[in-house]
């Protein structure tokens, strides 16, 4: 069997995050790319969807990991901007339609790329009223 550069395969969010995830504050953004010839950046879309993809960097729960690095990043395809669930710091997210690529780094490494297709609270947690209007 071979497989295709950036090939994706479909991935449970409690396969990726046993322990569960949280949002970085602040860290959800558009991800654009960049044009070498005219200079420009325009926003990114997704190769397979063709929906624009956003970013956001979560700090993976885990115990296991010890002193590791915690922190990664997941796009997320979308045609609208995601809304974090409940507007917390810190907060606890899942992600759907999640996906891992896997690939070579300019290093050599074995390293992989995490998409979804939407963010949601886990179970059981709800949006503070407060925030409503956010």
């Amino acid at each position: 069997m071979a497989l295709r550069g950036g090939t994706r395969f479909a991935v449970r969010c409690e396969d990726v995050f046993p322990a569960g995830c949280a949002l970085v504050p602040e860290s959800l953004g558009e991800v654009e790319d960049y044009d070498e010839k005219t200079g420009r950046r325009t926003p990114a879309k997704d190769k397979v969807t063709g929906q624009r993809v956003w970013q956001v960097r979560v700090m993976d729960l885990d115990p296991e990991l010890g002193k590791r690095s915690r922190e990664t990043t997941v796009k997320i395809s979308a045609d609208v901007q995601p809304v974090p669930p409940t507007g917390v710091p810190f907060e606890a997210v899942e992600f759907d339609g999640m996906t891992v690529t896997p690939y070579v780094a300019n290093n050599g490494r074995m390293a992989y790329s995490l998409r979804a297709t939407g963010m949601r609270a886990p179970a059981g947690v709800t949006r503070d009223p407060s925030l409503a209007a956010a």
